[in-house]
């Protein structure tokens, strides 16, 4: 009963953006039936180690990579440069709401594929296609990953510690934040979308570009260089806000800290037991603790480390001062808030017994989002689909399989 129920989707993506974008609207009750090349599927299911284990604890052909972006899909196997399978993606695509791809531009055009193509069986298609670069300017063609496109938008300028200290210069984000980013985005297009098509407005093309989406993503530190023309400054874990705003490494583990404005910043400096620091006139208000950051820093630090982190959390916490530990993703399980949120599930899987995943960050006090469903293994769903959605017989199914057209 999820909110997206009776919507189909087409899925024709593989690695990372696409897939997460037709496993949100299958988490919201889409029926989403994701295209593979037989054989091989999705270039995800390799991208290993790790790879899942089944429940003797053999290791299997599955990567947890894949497993992060394709629950709640069917898996067919489909040929696509075949005509057969061409003519049966059309066919889908004509029983589909939307449809989601991920190849080079101009690639689907080759197939008879493409937005223009597929209007002509189904004008009420909505069509996204996800592509680095978009499907206009001089890079268009050109391939890419996350971390080119994190390197090229400016997302890379802004992370990382200053050159002055050691370890400086631009830093990667650890994930691929970009193609989660444009994931996101793309949910939002398509679902606009849906909502114009509904209306009457019939189907249409969206252009979405990870490099776009990664400049887009820079936000207020993009807005804030246009209106002053000065290039943001890296402050590793230190924020742009209010002063502290960053990590402090306690004696045995590091914390994160905000204080966002001088009444936290009194009941800050009581909680850590020294009232001196809100009374000094270099720190007493919010622009002279920024214009004396590598002043009030140091004596920070120099406080922090003489105690664990448990002893500053309970005492800041107590003050209402924003604060947590910073976790690594054992002890980000571990806590008590993300543990009453549901935040990791078990659902079954037919070769592990059971597959613990990352529930779906959206709440619903109506349509929740439930009833989560294993990634496919590569084809499962080809005979239920092409019988169940395209009426297809037991023999003609047959005679695509014999001929290679279908896995």
């Amino acid at each position: 009963m999820g909110a997206l129920k009776g919507l189909r989707v087409l899925d024709l993506t593989r690695i990372l953006a696409g897939p997460l974008v037709t496993q949100m609207m299958g988490d919201l009750g889409a029926d989403v039936i994701k295209v593979e090349r037989p054989g091989k599927g999705d270039d995800a299911r390799e991208m290993g180690p790790p790879f899942l284990k089944d429940s003797d604890g053999n290791e299997t052909e599955t990567a947890g990579f894949f497993l992060a972006c394709n629950r709640n899909k069917k898996s067919i196997a489909i040929d696509i440069g075949s005509k057969e399978g061409q003519d049966i993606v059309r066919k889908l695509a004509a029983e589909s709401d939307v449809l989601v791809e991920n190849f080079k531009v101009g690639t689907l055009g080759r197939y008879g594929l493409d937005y223009e193509s597929l209007k002509a069986v189904n004008p009420d298609l909505i069509y996204c296609s996800i592509t680095g670069f978009g499907q206009t300017g001089p890079m268009a063609k050109k391939p890419g990953y996350d971390g080119i496109f994190q390197a090229v938008s400016g997302f890379m300028s802004v992370s990382g510690y200053p050159d002055d200290v050691p370890g400086g210069g631009p830093m990667k984000v650890g994930i691929s934040i970009v193609d989660i980013l444009t994931a996101y985005n793309a949910c939002i297009a398509i679902l606009a979308a849906v909502r114009h098509r509904d209306g009457g407005g019939g189907g249409q093309a969206i252009d979405m570009s990870l490099l776009d989406c990664g400049l887009a993503a820079i936000s207020h530190f993009a807005q804030n260089y246009l209106i002053t023309g000065e290039i943001p400054e890296r402050r590793g874990n230190g924020g742009y806000g209010g002063i502290p705003s960053q990590s402090f490494a306690c004696s045995d583990r590091s914390i994160f800290v905000v204080v966002g404005n001088n009444a936290q910043y009194k009941r800050f400096c009581d909680a850590i037991g020294h009232p001196e620091l809100f009374d000094d006139e270099r720190f007493c208000d919010g622009p002279l603790r920024i214009q004396n950051r590598k002043i009030i820093v140091p004596i920070l630090e120099a406080i922090f480390r003489d105690k664990p982190a448990k002893h500053w959390v309970d005492a800041i916490d107590a003050a209402g001062v924003p604060v947590g530990y910073v976790n690594n993703m054992a002890e980000a399980f571990e806590e008590p808030q993300i543990k009453a949120r549901e935040m990791r599930l078990e659902i079954p899987h037919p070769q592990a017994g059971t597959l613990p995943i990352i529930a779906n960050p959206l709440r619903f006090s109506a349509t929740p989002v439930s009833g989560y469903t294993a990634p496919p293994r590569l084809g499962e769903n080809s005979d239920e689909v092409l019988e169940a959605l395209l009426g297809m017989s037991a023999e003609e199914i047959a005679e695509l399989r014999t001929s290679g057209a279908i896995a």
